[in-house]
Formats: C-alpha cells, sequence, structure tokens
C-alpha cells in the first residue's frame, strides 16, 4: 500500500528519519542552485527526480538497473487503457503530434503539447488524485488540423502495440470516435467513482475497464480466478468471464490475453535482466516472467514470496498492484518502479523494523487481534531511476506487497522515496505555512520540528503500520473482498492511526530514532489536523473526496473533533484553521479510532466501516473548499505534481553486449514521454527532441 506525499506547508518532507543524533544528509541538486521544478502547466508542476545513489553501483548493476528500467517502459502504456476505453488512442494521437510538428499553428501547438504533458502526468485526462476529468484549451478544429498536419509530416504511419497505421480518411474518423472523450466534461466524468450521484452503480459511473458493462449486482455471485489481473465482462448469453491481463506461453498451452503485446515486451527485458542478478534476484525475475506468461494467482503469489524476502540493492515493482482504481477495491493497476538503496538511511530504518513485534504488542486494539509472530519487514529507503504506470512522482512510502497470505508468512518489504521527498521538497518551497498554520507558536514548531515529525511519519505508516494486526480465522483470503470499496481508506486511515499513536512511545527516543519528542509528536499532530483542511485544494469540483488518502485524512480529523473535541476549527478575519486544541484528548481518539478500524479489519465489518467513512471521510463544504483554493492561489505553488524520471541508458557493442551504461537527468516531459513512446511506435522517434 501506498504512503502519498500531502504538502501542507511546503517545507521538507524528507523520508531521512535517520538517526535523530546524527547529521542530517543534504538534498542532492541537479546543478547547484537549480530547481528540480523542470515545467509547470497551469496547477501541475513537473519534477526532476534524481538518483545519485547509481554512480556507486558496479557495471553488472548498473547494466540490471538498465533492463529493468526498459521492463518499466514497457508496461507503461497498459496504465492508459485500464483508466480508459479511449486512453491508448488519446496517448497515441497526442504524441504522434508533437513526434511530427512542422507546420502546426505555434499557439496551437503550445495549447496541445501542455494538454498533452497533464495527460502523460495524471495517465489519462482524469486527475490523478481527484479522479476528475479535465478538457483542452484546444478547440476541436485546432486538434484535427494539427492531427492532420502532423498525418502529412509522416505521423500514424507506423502500428503502435495494437494499435494498426492510420490513413486520412480513418484519422478523421479517429478524430470523430475520440471527440467526446476528450473535449465533452460531462461524457466519463470520473475514472473512479466511489461515491457517485444517488442511484448510480459505482462499476457503471467509473470510466476504467476493470469490468466491461457491469454492475455490482452482477458479480454478487461471481468468483474471479484471476482477481488482480482481468476484465470481468458479459457474453452474449449473459455469463461472466475473465479476460485475462497475460502474455501466453511459449509453447502455447496458455493462450495470450489482454496486454500480451506489452507483457512480452516487458518479459523479453526480465529476461536480459536476470543475466545480470545474482542468483536469488534472478530467480525472483523467473516468477515475474512466469505469472506474465500464465497469469496465475498462485504465480504472483511465488513470486511476492520470493520478492519479499530478496533484499538487492537494485530493486523493483512491476505488476498488477494497487487496486485504488478500482471502484470496487478488486482489481489491480499496472505500474512499475526501478530503485537504489540509499544505504545512509536505511540504516536507521533496519532499527525501526527490528522493533516492529513491540510495537504491535503496544497496539490499543484487542490482543485476539495481534499478531504474536513477527517477521521483520525488509526496510529500505530508496532512490528511483524511474516511475511508470500507476506510480507518482507523489508516493513517498510503499509497503508491498499487498496480499494477506504472503503477510502472514513472509512478511513485507517497504521503501521509503527518499529521491521523491527531496525533490518535493525543493521544489515545494516554504511560503504556505504562515498562511495555513493557527498560531506563531505551530509555525515555531513546524519550522524546527516539522520535517522530523514527517519523516517519522510515513516511516511508522509504512514500516510499523501496514503489516501490524492480525485477521480472524474467517478472513484468511484477507479483508478486501469484505471492505471493497473502502478496504484502501481503511487501511491507509490503520497505517497514519499507528504512526500517530506511536510517535509518543519512549522506545523511539531509546532507538534514537527521535529528538525532542514532545515537541515531535505535537508536530506531527498539528499536520494531521490541519490536512483535513489544506488537502481540499486538490479537489476543483463536487463535494465529495474520492482518493484513498485523502478520505482517510479526513476521517481521522473530523472523528476526533467530533468524539474528543482534541481538535478544533477556528475561524479568524475571514479565514478557517483546523488546529489541535487538546493533545492527550487527541492521542485518545487516536486509540479509539485505531481499536475500531482494527476490530473492522479483522472481522470484514462492511457496515462499520462504510458508516464511518460515509460520516466523516466523504464529504466537505464546498465552500471552505473554496477559500482554501484562494488562498492558494495568492501563494502560487503547484496543486500537483509529475515527475520527469532519470534516463538510463546503455552501448551496445558489436557482440550485442552491454559495454557501457550511463545516467542522465534530461529536463523535457515530453522528450521522456516520446521516448516510452518509441518502443511501441518507432515512428515518434522522428520528434526534434529526440534526434
Amino acid at each position: 500500500m501506498k504512503a502519498k506525499l500531502v504538502i501542507l506547508f511546503g517545507f521538507s518532507l524528507l523520508l531521512s528519519i535517520a538517526i535523530a543524533q546524527t547529521e542530517r544528509p543534504v538534498a542532492p541538486r541537479a546543478q547547484a542552485g537549480e530547481s528540480p521544478l523542470a515545467a509547470r502547466v497551469g496547477d501541475t508542476g513537473f519534477v526532476q527526480v534524481r538518483a545519485d545513489s547509481f554512480n556507486a553501483l558496479s557495471p553488472q548493476q548498473k547494466a540490471l538497473a538498465y533492463w529493468l528500467t526498459q521492463a518499466s517502459i514497457a508496461i507503461d502504456p497498459i496504465i492508459y487503457d485500464q483508466l480508459s476505453r479511449f486512453g491508448l488512442r488519446e496517448k497515441r494521437l497526442l504524441e504522434e503530434i508533437l513526434a511530427h510538428p512542422a507546420g502546426i499553428d505555434p499557439q496551437s501547438l503550445a495549447r496541445i503539447t501542455e494538454f498533452a504533458e497533464l495527460f502523460w502526468g495524471n495517465r489519462g485526462n482524469h486527475n490523478d488524485i481527484t479522479a476528475q476529468k479535465f478538457v483542452p484549451t484546444f478547440t476541436f478544429d485546432e486538434l484535427k488540423q494539427a492531427a492532420l498536419t502532423a498525418q502529412k509530416n509522416g505521423a500514424m504511419k507506423t502500428a503502435y502495440a495494437d494499435l494498426p497505421p492510420v490513413t486520412p480518411a480513418q484519422l478523421t474518423k479517429e478524430l470523430e470516435d475520440l471527440r467526446a472523450s476528450l473535449f465533452d466534461p460531462a461524457f466519463e466524468p470520473m475514472s473512479t467513482a466511489k461515491n457517485p450521484k444517488p442511484g448510480e452503480d459505482i462499476l457503471k459511473a467509473s470510466s476504467n475497464t476493470f469490468y466491461e458493462g457491469l454492475t455490482l449486482t452482477d458479480l454478487l455471485n461471481f468468483r474471479e480466478q484471476h482477481r488482480l489481473n482481468s476484465r470481468v465482462v458479459k457474453d452474449r448469453d449473459g455469463k461472466l468471464r475473465e479476460l485475462v491481463y497475460r502474455a501466453g506461453t511459449p509453447d502455447g498451452k496458455v493462450a495470450a490475453g489482454l496486454y500480451a503485446v506489452y507483457l512480452k515486451k516487458a518479459i523479453e527485458c526480465l529476461q536480459n535482466a536476470q543475466k545480470f542478478a545474482e542468483a536469488q534476484q534472478a530467480q525472483v525475475i523467473g516468477d515475474l516472467i512466469q505469472f506474465y506468461q500464465s497469469g496465475d494467482f498462485s504465480d504472483w503469489l511465488k513470486f511476492g514470496g520470493d520478492w519479499v524476502r530478496d533484499d538487492a540493492p537494485v530493486d523493483f515493482a512491476n505488476g498488477f498492484i494497487e487496486i485504488y482504481r478500482d471502484a470496487r477495491g478488486a482489481k489491480g493497476s499496472s505500474q512499475s518502479f526501478v530503485t537504489v538503496t540509499d544505504q545512509k538511511i536505511t540504516a536507521a530504518m533496519v532499527k525501526l523494523a527490528a522493533n516492529a513485534s513491540y510495537f504491535e504488542q503496544k497496539a490499543p486494539w484487542e490482543g485476539k487481534y495481534k499478531r504474536q509472530t513477527f517477521q521483520p519487514p525488509v526496510v529500505k529507503a530508496v532512490e528511483t531511476l524511474i516511475e511508470t504506470g500507476d506510480f507518482s512522482v507523489t508516493t513517498i512510502g510503499d509497503n508491498l506487497p499487498n496480499e494477506n497470505e504472503i503477510h502472514e508468512k513472509y512478511g513485507t518489504k517497504n521503501f521509503l522515496f527518499t529521491g521523491s521527498s527531496r525533490t518535493l521538497d525543493k521544489a515545494a518551497g516554504t511560503s504556505s505555512i504562515e498562511e495555513f498554520a493557527a498560531s506563531p507558536e505551530q509555525i515555531a514548531r513546524d519550522k524546527k520540528y516539522g520535517t522530523e515529525a514527517e519523516e517519522l511519519m510515513t516511516a511508522l505508516h509504512e514500516v510499523i503500520g501496514h503489516g501490524s494486526g492480525k485477521l480472524s480465522e474467517k478472513l484468511s483470503g484477507g479483508a478486501e473482498p469484505y471492505l471493497k470499496e473502502y478496504f484502501s481508506t481503511l487501511e491507509e486511515a490503520r497505517a497514519d492511526l499507528m504512526a500517530l499513536w506511536n510517535v509518543w512511545d519512549p522506545k523511539l527516543k531509546e532507538l534514537g530514532l527521535i529528538t525532542d519528542q514532545q515537541e515531535v509528536a505535537k508536530a506531527m499532530y498539528d499536520s494531521a489536523a490541519l490536512v483535513a483542511l489544506t488537502q481540499l485544494r486538490r479537489i476543483s469540483a463536487g463535494d465529495t473526496i474520492e482518493e484513498d488518502h485523502e478520505r482517510d485524512r479526513q476521517l481521522i480529523a473530523f472523528y476526533i473533533m467530533d468524539k474528543t473535541g482534541g481538535i478544533e476549527r477556528l475561524e479568524r478575519g475571514g479565514k478557517t484553521y483546523l488546529r489541535v486544541k487538546d493533545y492527550p484528548k487527541m492521542r485518545q481518539g487516536v486509540g479509539m479510532l485505531l481499536a475500531e478500524l482494527m476490530r473492522i479489519k479483522a472481522e470484514g465489518d462492511y457496515a462499520a466501516i462504510k458508516a464511518l467513512v460515509d460520516r466523516y471521510g466523504l464529504h466537505f463544504e464546498p465552500a471552505l473548499r473554496d477559500q482554501v483554493l484562494a488562498r492558494y492561489r495568492k501563494l502560487n505553488l503547484p496543486t500537483y505534481w509529475a515527475g520527469i524520471n532519470a534516463e538510463v541508458n546503455a552501448s551496445f557493442g558489436k557482440n550485442g553486449q552491454i559495454e557501457k551504461t550511463e545516467i542522465s537527468y534530461p529536463r523535457d516531459p515530453v522528450r521522456q514521454y516520446l521516448k516510452y513512446g518509441a518502443m511501441y511506435d518507432k515512428g515518434l522517434l522522428a520528434a526534434p527532441s529526440l534526434k
């Protein structure tokens, strides 16, 4: 499960909780004085992410990293199709125009370029956080003229994976077919709608493609064999079946399925990566190849069990992993990352992981839900070389695998993304603390201890939170099927609450992981109260929250405000503030909600979690949101963030062997995504920025 970065004030959110008594590492810079903010389109900032740890790798490890990043690029197109039936076609159209721009009206081209950057940054034309659709600033006629001009320059004359070459007549029809999906804000307005209008079904109201023409009622008595990696459709006779995401086996015994062209390319890259991996990691890569060929869940569990026990310096995730995008909370979205371990900070994280069983026993829930046997999690601070598919630069922590079958037997692996947190810290600056903090004392505390509090929050969330707790026997396969669309909100809230509960524990001081415990804990609580206000800046329309992390944070703050009065709302000078009124009462509320969420998860109590989220985590006041938006506009800070990956390139000799592997840091999102698209459409290599 991911921990998403929420920049409250714009100051540092590094994950270097690093031993508190030691000197903190200095954030790396692209160049002296150069901001990581490489581009900006409206409210979205594009930041360049560095991975300086790459330079310390051996030539063999660098070659491994190259092929793993190629495997990440190979599966990148899948998420566009998962989020919209039009996504891949829109992606191809935009990329072909930008790769063949000669003669296109400069103003139209500039607007199309900006829209394409937002499209790539969100993996489609629905916002990554709110799931709400955004539309172009150019007209349909401008798009049509640009596309026809690009075609005269050579666009659409080669295939893009499964999409064939396009003639001028076919291009005109394609543009008409895509008109509503691009320009009509009322057409498929939500990619994921967990709380649609009254009377609407959550699957029907979602534009994603995990299900085809189905409602929740259709799925009541249907049991999936491929719970993460399939699309469920209805045959002509009314029977449901799964279209499995798989490449098929070389011997033909298992037929190819959905996304075979992308998975076959990923397999090719993974087979090359295997040659440079150590024995244990080579086995892990082989497991993933087997899963991509067969699509069988048992092969996914085999991969996860081996992967979680492998602590390689060059690590990766690649698969259909997180279930946030599915309104039903079942299907996995395609994502990948490749990382290099940040050794200095990892040493401190290992201390926390080694004491996970201690914090389990200190949890405020009933003893029957406490784990008695505990596999210490693998913990690593990392810098990313690449993030593709449904993975964002705003993810600063990840606890994997998600499957309870693996947790119980092998534990988990925790990634703390130091490269992302450093980058976003530098890009965000410090301007908003003065605007949203409720008092001079809170401002001073946050400036002195806010970094440490946020770092510790993320570490405790990932290392202690997600791996904690024990399910009842009836939930041996996990709580997801019972809690459905509310599972992810519950799990993120539970992990956040574990951090808020344990920040006061003297064990942290004993381990050297905290400085002034009272002040750091208060700073963490200040942030947890205020985030329910500041996160509203991301939701520009409506009055409900769809994203699970944002629901979890409002649930915590509003529950505590209601049940204990530990948090209060202030109105002053026409502005609203949320602040901690009483820290002990807030901790009391943290314990109450944490114990209840653990009970709900352990027993699969759907009615209880629905009642909690619907009451505290779902709705907000539009007038309050509008106030927050106005206050942020004056600060001129990006509301959303997208990343520009490092570029790992290999030089090959006459025998096809890698002779040299290098890393560079281009700052152009157009170049990055055209290069990714060129893996499947060589015509994109004509783009001027790639020459």
